[in-house]
């Protein structure tokens, strides 16, 4: 079953093509690592898939439930935890257990107290619970890895096994290339706004992260 469907995308700023002319498909269970080097146009193109921007030119067919894990924790200083995904919660379109939520992510003793008394390992948590809850079909991570604690990077690997286990499809938009071969089955690589590849996870790159780039990378 067809996720994400992608045909002639572009995305312009003014004149530059950040992206230019994609075709794609995504499907259900996909677990997909979006890589290219800085400025290839992978944060716009998470940015599309989440509905946040629309593409220039081009048709972009997404499923209806999505979430987005971004750079930014994305959660309510002012608010308690409880009170964050009570929110969000209210508008997911499937009912959520937001107390089995905060015992997931080992937040129910502190639920009350508010996020400024949090530390960032705390954050990082609440804001995994944020993403993951709801059961999203698509499911869009921009940097997961990135300055994660010990413990969020071992909750968001749980989570991530249980939400592929579901077939949820995921996009992990990261320079972390060995946390993410270990989980894609497929590749989308982007050269200058380009899709330079797009396919199933090549074996190489389980042993040589340099392969993709070396093989496919600086296109015209």
């Amino acid at each position: 079953m067809s996720v994400l469907s992608a045909s002639k995308v572009s995305k312009f700023f003014g004149n530059f093509p950040a992206l230019r002319n994609l075709n794609f498909t995504l499907e259900a269970g996909d677990c997909v690592a979006l890589l290219g080097r800085n400025g290839a146009g992978k944060t716009t193109l998470i940015h599309l898939m989440s509905g946040l921007s629309r593409p220039t030119e081009g048709t972009l067919e997404i499923t209806r439930r999505v979430s987005m894990l971004g750079h930014g924790i994305g959660v309510y200083d002012e608010l308690s935890a409880r009170e964050n995904l009570i929110f969000f919660a209210s508008l997911a379109t499937v009912p959520i257990d937001v107390e089995e939520w905060l015992e997931r992510v080992n937040l129910k003793d502190v639920a009350d107290a508010p996020l400024r008394e949090y530390s960032r390992g705390m954050r990082q948590r609440l804001a995994l619970a944020r993403a993951f809850m709801g059961e999203p079909e698509l499911l869009l991570l921009d940097e997961p890895f990135t300055s994660l604690d010990d413990k969020a990077t071992a909750l968001l690997q749980t989570l991530l096994a249980q939400a592929l286990a579901r077939k949820c499809t995921i996009v992990l938009s990261t320079h972390q290339i060995p946390e993410a071969m270990a989980l894609a089955t497929r590749i989308l690589f982007l050269e200058r706004g380009k899709l330079a590849y797009v396919g199933p996870r090549p074996e190489e790159m389980l042993t040589d992260s340099t392969w993709l780039y070396r093989t496919y990378g600086a296109i015209s």
